[in-house]
């Protein structure tokens, strides 16, 4: 039995976690079709928390509405026999996030700041620039979401999801790397924050 030490996933349990569920959903869906791949990529979805709780003693937000919706919609994907659903999922979780983020920044609050910060420390005015751009890249990538789904086929679509969200994300995360490095606050420094 292996011994917790602290509250963090193993590497290979974070490979599951993260990407378990995407990878058995585009083998699903190769085989067997988007029905088949959307109840999979539910099983993989509910296994991948399992594990993460498993391991860490609690669900980290953003998985977890990540896991309701695609229960939620994989659901009546399912039910209805009706691929609309789970294509539409991807929009929504992403017109969510943005919304979420855009609405803090209204009324003064950096969500993301409550997710990241303590991994990351930055000042106020990085925050909030932060959280403007994830949240307009949210919006942006709900859009693109939609163009992709209603305009190409199931299987076109799935491969977007798999091999073209993750990169698109992956490099915008990286872009943000130099207004980060800006508004970092070194170690001892004080902070508004």
């Amino acid at each position: 039995m292996m011994e917790k030490t602290d509250n963090t996933l193993p590497t290979w349990a974070r490979i599951l976690v993260e990407w378990g569920p995407l990878i058995t959903f585009f083998i699903a869906n190769a085989k067997g079709g988007i029905f088949w791949g959307t109840g999979i990529f539910m099983a993989a979805t509910a296994i991948a928390l399992a594990v993460s709780w498993t391991f860490t003693g609690k669900l980290a937000l953003v998985p977890l509405i990540g896991a309701v919706f695609v229960v939620v919609f994989g659901g009546l994907t399912l039910w209805l026999q009706n691929e609309t659903f789970i294509k539409v999922k991807v929009t929504l979780v992403n017109l969510l996030f943005g919304t979420i983020l855009l609405s803090g920044l209204a009324f003064r609050k950096q969500f993301l700041k409550l997710v990241l910060g303590e991994a990351l420390k930055m000042d106020d005015e990085g925050w909030r620039i932060l959280t403007l751009r994830w949240g307009l890249f949210f919006f942006a990538l709900a859009l693109l979401n939609e163009i992709i789904w209603r305009t190409v086929s199931t299987d076109v679509w799935v491969n977007f999801k798999v091999f073209g969200i993750l990169p698109i994300t992956l490099l915008f995360a990286l872009s943000q790397a130099p207004l980060m490095s800006r508004h970092l606050i070194e170690p001892g420094s004080s902070s508004r924050s």
